[in-house]
């Protein structure tokens, strides 16, 4: 019988984060502000705490988690690695397909993995309350979560469109004890602003990034600060724990390295926690392929340019380099509302100029229809954000048996969605649309960055 799990002892949890800065064969292009000049740590301080500004500015390779942390993490981690046996005797595939099962966080998803240590971090700086933005509800579920551990207050702005889909989210942010408000709201400048343009808007993470940076700012105490699920450097630090679990599992799996890495992609986080630790082996030499997987309905890797652009619609935020549809960009109300945002994470858009990474877009029926076959496989319901990467680990598998290949697939199963039922509802009865992005509306969704400081395409040229 082949093994199905791999597990590792409390003891086998990493005691380091990964920092995928430190060994880019071309450093990132700085956060600039409106004027074009690269931006100085203490202009993010009335946004974040010192600590987690240090995390964003490092570039050492390894950085200590705090044993405070660990021992919260302990809750859930290390989360399993397991073998998807039957779905590969479905598809009648030579590939072995392994996943990373980040759903078994008391939140659902990957997300508390950051959540945990920003909210310690803040504690630590001595922050009273926490505000953020949310697309389908993982990550202001998780730094609900987060807060209620360490007594922190907690206001999350939901974008509206998940908000009504996913009722149950905002109940469970109300269980851990946040304020959860629908976004677009009448609460801030940003809001009432794009209500009084836009009053029937779905809401978008751009608009709602907006707002819980206006509430951190606002603030005349000092004592709120803003924190973010995605993105930015820190946070896809936090979430390399995924990717240094996984190399030891494999080990325990007889796998000597995988042959493709895969994760759905929406500001980058569960994508980079995965990969970041094997494109590094990639980049000391190890031949593996590493796919970011996106919406064709938010499609900034695979049809959007690398260039700076705002990460937020009231640009509040620094100048960012990276993979962009522009900070006005409003995605069509599809059901994985984690992938609705206009940008990709600088690391990871550096890392698909390095060649390191090469993103893939499919649409949600074709997700939906994998998420079917996964649950009638392997029984657990994934999140419609995770459907996206098993639509391409089937799609590689599928790939692996016509080449008659023996293959590694190894993907991030980044949330469960037991939370997430109305769209699979609205799929089996034939009332989900296939939604893509047309030419005319990309190039009007661009024209907003069209006078913004243009990014470099540098990159080392060996891969």
């Amino acid at each position: 019988m082949k093994s199905k799990k791999f597990l590792l002892n409390e003891d086998d949890m990493p005691k380091q984060w990964y920092n995928i800065a430190a060994d880019l064969p071309t450093p990132m292009q700085p956060p600039m502000g409106p004027d074009g000049n690269p931006i100085k740590p203490e202009m993010l301080a009335p946004v974040f705490p010192g600590n987690l500004i240090e995390q964003e500015m490092s570039r050492e390779r390894w950085i200590d988690i705090p044993e405070e942390v660990r021992d919260i993490l302990r809750i859930w981690r290390p989360t399993p690695l397991i073998r998807a046996t039957r779905l590969e005797e479905h598809l009648k595939t030579p590939a072995r397909i392994y996943y990373k099962d980040e759903s078994v966080s008391p939140a659902g998803s990957h997300k508390p993995n950051s959540a945990v240590p920003q909210a310690w971090y803040n504690k630590q700086f001595g922050i009273k309350k926490l505000t953020t933005e949310t697309g389908a509800g993982q990550w202001g579920s998780a730094i609900a979560f987060a807060s209620n551990l360490l007594g922190l207050e907690c206001k999350v702005f939901m974008v509206r469109v998940s908000f009504d889909q996913k009722p149950f989210r905002k109940t469970l942010m109300q269980v851990w004890g946040a304020k959860c408000i629908a976004s677009p709201s009448k609460e801030t400048n940003a809001g009432r602003e794009i209500l009084k343009k836009m009053p029937d808007t779905p809401g978008s993470l751009g608009i709602a990034i907006s707002e819980a940076i206006e509430e951190a700012v606002s603030d005349k105490t000092g004592k709120t600060r803003y924190t973010l699920g995605s993105v930015l450097n820190h946070v896809l630090l936090h979430q390399t724990v995924i990717g240094l679990e996984a190399k030891k599992q494999l080990t325990l799996a007889g796998e000597k390295k995988p042959d493709i890495v895969i994760g759905c992609a929406g500001g980058g986080s569960n994508f980079a926690g995965l990969s970041f630790p094997f494109i590094s082996d990639k980049i000391h030499g190890e031949k593996i392929e590493v796919y970011p997987v996106e919406s064709t309905t938010c499609p900034k890797m695979t049809r959007g340019p690398f260039t700076y652009d705002f990460g937020d619609t009231a640009q509040m935020t620094p100048l960012l380099a990276m993979y962009t549809l522009g900070h006005t960009f409003i995605p069509p109300p599809i059901h994985a509302g984690g992938l609705r945002y206009h940008g990709m994470a600088p690391l990871v858009s550096q890392c698909i100029v390095e060649g390191l990474a090469s993103p893939r877009a499919y649409d949600q029926l074709k997700c939906y229809e994998a998420a079917l076959l996964w649950a009638r496989t392997e029984g657990s319901v994934c999140a419609p954000e995770t459907s996206h990467a098993i639509a391409c680990a089937i799609d590689e598998a599928n790939k692996a048996k016509q080449e008659g290949k023996e293959k590694v697939i190894l993907f991030n199963y980044s949330g469960h969605g037991l939370l997430d039922l109305t769209g699979y509802e609205k799929y089996m009865s034939g009332h989900l649309k296939e939604l893509h992005l047309s030419e005319g509306e990309l190039c009007e969704s661009l024209e907003v960055i069209k006078n913004l400081p243009k990014a470099k395409k540098v990159k080392s040229g060996k891969w």
